[in-house]
Parts: structure tokens; sequence; C-alpha cells
């Protein structure tokens, strides 16, 4: 165990041996897109042009790229998802819901799941005071819930960057499960005694930023990746599989970057042996694996 491990103190519970996803599949994808917003005067920290201006020189051109994430990029994402019949797990800024909460409403009565991504994406739990951090947790689920009507059950921060005592405030808040760690292929319960919840680690295999933008591949590369990943996982593999193809409203809301998430989402529903759901619904399906 590492001296900075996030559920230190705590037990944790693994999926059996046995396990499988809802239906009895071996593999699951789990369609994850991010609507994300920063402070005012803040932007993000990876642009289209990849030279950073000098310090203290507000970035439009970072600015006006992330623009597009909620002028354009999440309606096209979700009539893609609509097309396809497909639910997604969302993640949201608190700010999100703030400011467009029509959106985050057409996100939820689309049936989607909404996962509470911190208030702003500057906004990371291991830069924030315990006291700091509290109330980020509170004010982005308030925000969301208010402007989706439903309580947000997961959590996942900018960065999937926790602090140390990151889960154990998610977990008395009330929040059943948190994507903060890239540790495992698997869901498992970490009991701090009082409290549980389930750490349901990311991956980054298929994520448009780190592929698309961070290595300038271009975006077919990512259905070539997710093509060949399910087709070892069919032929090389035993045990369940997780797969986790990800966007951002404001990268691959954009063509051609859309279109190739949509030949994902295509290519999971042609495979039979494959489950296609959110993770709460996954969540639920652990808990009854391990008798919780």
């Amino acid at each position: 165990m590492s001296s900075l491990d996030i559920h230190a103190g705590a037990t944790e519970t693994p999926a059996p041996p046995d396990f499988r996803w809802p239906g009895g599949r071996r593999i699951a994808v789990f369609f994850r897109v991010s609507f994300e917003w920063w402070s005012d005067g803040k932007w993000p920290g990876i642009g289209p042009m990849g030279n950073p201006l000098k310090p203290g020189v507000p970035d439009l051109n970072a600015v006006g790229w992330a623009e597009y994430g909620h002028r354009r990029g999440i309606h096209r994402i979700l009539d893609v998802l609509g097309r396809q019949q497909v639910k997604a797990t969302i993640n949201v800024s608190g700010i999100m819901a703030e400011r467009h909460p029509e959106i985050v409403r057409r996100i939820a009565d689309e049936g989607h799941e909404i996962v509470a991504h911190s208030y702003t994406m500057d906004m990371i739990p291991c830069y924030l005071s315990e006291e700091e951090e509290r109330a980020n947790i509170v004010r982005t689920t308030e925000l969301i819930e208010r402007a989706s009507g439903v309580r947000p059950r997961g959590w996942i921060s900018p960065r999937s960057t926790p602090g140390l005592r990151s889960p154990r405030l998610l977990a008395e808040a009330g929040y059943e499960w948190h994507g903060d760690t890239l540790n495992d292929d698997l869901p498992y319960l970490v009991d701090f005694g009082d409290r549980s919840i389930v750490a349901f680690p990311n991956n980054t295999e298929v994520n448009d930023l780190p592929l698309y933008m961070r290595h300038g591949n271009a975006p077919k590369v990512m259905l070539e990746i997710f093509e060949h990943w399910l087709d070892c996982a069919r032929h090389r593999e035993t045990g369940p599989v997780r797969m986790d193809p990800a966007i951002h409203t404001h990268v691959f809301g954009r063509s051609p970057g859309l279109f190739v998430y949509e030949d994902i989402i295509k290519a999971a529903k042609a495979a039979d042996d494959v489950w296609i759901g959110t993770r709460s619904v996954a969540v639920d399906h652990f808990k009854r694996a391990i008798g919780r």
C-alpha cells in the first residue's frame, strides 16, 4: 500500500472471481462524455494552438475553443446518442448546471447518467482545504440536482485527480461511487466503517484528449484502438473487461471526431457479447454481486 493511498485505513472488497457484467456479459462498454467549464478568468490548459501565451495574457483562442462545448458540442453529441439509442455517463461541472440548466435538464430528460465533476475544472480536490472541498461537493451537488431534478450518485474529479481525503468526504456526502483512480479494471467497494463507497476506476486508452489533443493522432485512431481492444478482449482475455470510450464536448463534439465516436458506438452495438450501460447501473449490479 502506498503512503499516498486515497483509501488508506479502509477495507476493500473486490469483485468476485466469477464476476460478469449485467446480462452475464464478460465485456462492458461505458460511453462517457465530459461537459466542462472553468472559473472566470481561467481556461483549458490544453488548446488547439499548443504554444502557450505569455503568463497573464488571456488565451481567447483556448476560451473560444472550450465554448464550443456548450454552444454546439453537447447538442451534437446528445443527437448522436439519441440516434444510436445509447445512454451515456456524462460528467457535468457544477458551473454548467448553474449557467446552462436547460442543457443539463435535457441530459437528464434523455435518460443519461449525470456525474458530478466539481464546480469548475480548476477546482481540483488536491488543491483544496478540507473545508473548501466539503463546500465544493455541496455546491456542485445542489446545482446539478436543481438543474436536472436528479441527485448525482457518482463523482469524478477534474483530471480524475482526488485529494487524499476525497473518497471519505464523498461517502459522507452520500455519493455511491467515485471514478478518481486508475488502479484497477473493475469496481471495488471501499469501506470506511460507518460509510462505504465504490471505487470505479477510469481508463484513458480511448479518450480524445490524450490521443488527439496531446499526442496529435488522427481521430480515426480512437476507432482503431477500440476495435483492436474489443477483438483482443474476446480472444486473448478470459475475465471481465471494461472499456471506457470518452470524449469532451469541446473536443470530439466537433467533426470529424464525433463521426468517429459514432462509429465506435456502432461497433459496440454490433457486438452481441457486449453490455452497454451507465456506471451507476453497473455499480448496483456489482453491489448485488458482493452481497451489499
